[in-house]
């Protein structure tokens, strides 16, 4: 498995696996969440140097982040579900934690739903904490509630180097 720059050809096989990635929160009574839209090609390229994949055969994950409040926050993570138990995920967040260093970027952070098994609970066993939001955490946590997520569900969290 390597970890590489997403690039414009990716774009298709991402939103696949966004749709992929959304399936398993039906057994937690949120279709809402699952049948959510994947990001479009215009948001995706937004991403364009904040976008990494891992690859094996395939893309099998990716991630987006963003330089938010002095850390690297990641927007997004998402696995095809064929490849969990692999540690893909976190081997996409280790690599984004030294594109973070690299830039002098002072943590990671992301927000996060509280009690699905692979959200708050996965990344506090590789070393996130929950954190209070910071001022620029609250602003993405209002967006995200503009948009469907209800801010009672979900957390802050916060890994330090």
């Amino acid at each position: 498995m390597i970890i590489r720059n997403g690039l414009p050809a990716d774009f298709p096989r991402l939103q696949e696996i966004e749709v992929d990635a959304g399936g398993p929160f039906r057994a937690f009574g949120m279709a809402d969440i699952a049948d959510m839209p994947p990001p479009t090609t215009e948001q995706l390229r937004s991403y364009l140097g904040r976008c990494w994949v891992a690859e094996a055969d395939i893309v099998a994950a990716y991630l987006l982040a963003d330089a938010v409040g002095g850390c690297a926050h990641i927007a997004q993570v998402s696995l095809d579900q064929r490849f969990r138990g692999q540690r893909t995920g976190q081997r996409l967040i280790d690599h984004v934690e030294q594109w973070a260093k690299a830039n002098d970027l002072a943590a990671l952070t992301l927000t996060t739903f509280r009690d699905i098994p692979w959200n708050a609970p996965y990344y506090e066993r590789i070393g996130f904490r929950v954190v209070e939001p910071t001022p620029a955490l609250a602003e993405l946590v209002e967006h995200e509630a503009s948009i469907g997520l209800d801010p009672d569900t979900r957390v802050c969290m916060r890994r330090e180097f």
